[in-house]
């Protein structure tokens, strides 16, 4: 296998091979491409081209020598880069040298490329221009409620899209990673292997599942990795379905009702983008690493705990917070405890867990109001 190279404002970039034979394409590829229609059309340049001149900085300032780059030898693409969970694995891949890409949709610009997972074209595009040897598919509708209210556009991204990329990832031999969900167990006989029968609750359940059986069935080689409720370092509070309940935390003037019934186990997004990355390192060793996978933090708690040890967490008040142990009658049915069982992956030597308490403060002390607390929760 040959790597290629090319000149990228004014450095020489110099291309890895893909596995396979498959050279990342550069500015002297072909630039005319069939469409979904069989019909030649122009293409636009390389976006591989583009992603080296963004991401690596390439540049020759007056009077400077050329310099030579080279570019981390494994790819990957990450779907829903923009998420909370997305932000982690790209930022993970990344920082063990991997070049990594990222594409949203809606807060794509300046630093992803912006692509629309439901135009086919523009998904397959990308594929084959960027030559990726892993994709982490972390785009999705997770919000229970929303999924509810929008089932057509929730399937769509959900299932559909997924089937397309598994499709395309095959294509090229990339690995495709599809993240999934707890919410596709009923949540009645804890914990779940992954050969356990899934049976969703509700329509988010319903089409995480069925996402997982368009990925398989178009790309044989394919991971599905279910995970729990996440939590991470967020942008804004309403990111993630245990930070959102700071702000009820923090104002203990007022009493808030909080879940004791379903139980729940919050993990942190860098421990999921962890095993992302291990996984597809361990895949490019052994072809045998593909199907399903389980991973979840360990510590149970419901949200009432859970607000609770955000509370302690920041010598915070928690005498306001009233637990409420009725099921919940009000949106998307829940399952009361779908514990994932991830002795597979620990097996595997897979894996990383961070406490909760310590997760959670990380995550939360840029949104504390009262200021002066931070010098007694870091000092």
């Amino acid at each position: 296998m040959q790597s290629g190279t090319s000149q990228v404002a004014g450095a020489r970039v110099i291309y890895p091979a893909h596995p396979g034979g498959i050279r990342a394409p550069g500015p002297e590829s072909p630039q005319h491409l069939l469409s979904s229609s069989g019909r030649k059309r122009a293409a636009p340049p390389s976006l591989f081209t583009f992603v080296h001149a963004r991401q690596c900085l390439l540049f020759q300032s007056c009077g400077r020598k050329r310099e030579e780059v080279n570019v981390p030898n494994r790819r990957v693409l990450i779907t829903g880069a923009t998420g909370l969970l997305g932000r982690a694995v790209y930022k993970e891949f990344k920082q063990n040298n991997w070049h990594a890409f990222g594409c949203g949709f809606r807060r794509a610009r300046p630093k992803f490329e912006q692509v629309n997972l439901l135009d086919s074209e523009a998904v397959h595009h990308i594929i084959h221009d960027f030559q990726p040897h892993v994709i982490v598919h972390c785009a999705a509708e997770r919000r229970p409620d929303v999924v509810e209210n929008q089932p057509d556009a929730a399937s769509q991204l959900n299932v559909d899209a997924s089937g397309n990329l598994a499709k395309e990832a095959a294509l090229i031999g990339a690995f495709l990673i599809y993240i999934s969900s707890d919410y596709v167990f009923d949540g009645t006989n804890p914990p779940y292997r992954e050969e356990d029968v899934p049976s969703p609750l509700n329509l988010y359940g319903k089409t995480k599942l069925e996402g997982e059986k368009a990925v398989l069935e178009n790309n044989l080689g394919a991971a599905v990795l279910r995970i729990p409720v996440l939590y991470g370092e967020v942008e804004k509070l309403e990111e993630s379905a245990v930070t959102v309940m700071f702000d009820k935390v923090q104002f203990s003037n007022k009493s808030a009702n909080m879940d004791h019934w379903q139980q729940r186990f919050p993990t942190h997004v860098k421990d999921v983008a962890t095993v992302c990355r291990q996984l597809a390192e361990k895949r490019m060793l052994d072809p045998s690493i593909k199907g399903t996978f389980h991973w979840s933090g360990n510590e149970q708690m419901t949200k009432y705990e859970m607000a609770c040890a955000i509370a302690d967490a920041f010598n915070l008040p928690s005498s306001h917070l009233r637990p409420i142990t009725d099921r919940p009658v009000v949106g998307a049915q829940r399952p009361r405890n779908a514990q994932l069982d991830c002795t597979k992956l620990e097996t595997l030597g897979i894996g990383q867990r961070t406490p909760f308490r310590i997760g959670i403060k990380e995550s939360l002390w840029p949104f504390l109001i009262d200021k002066r607390w931070r010098q007694t929760v870091f000092h």
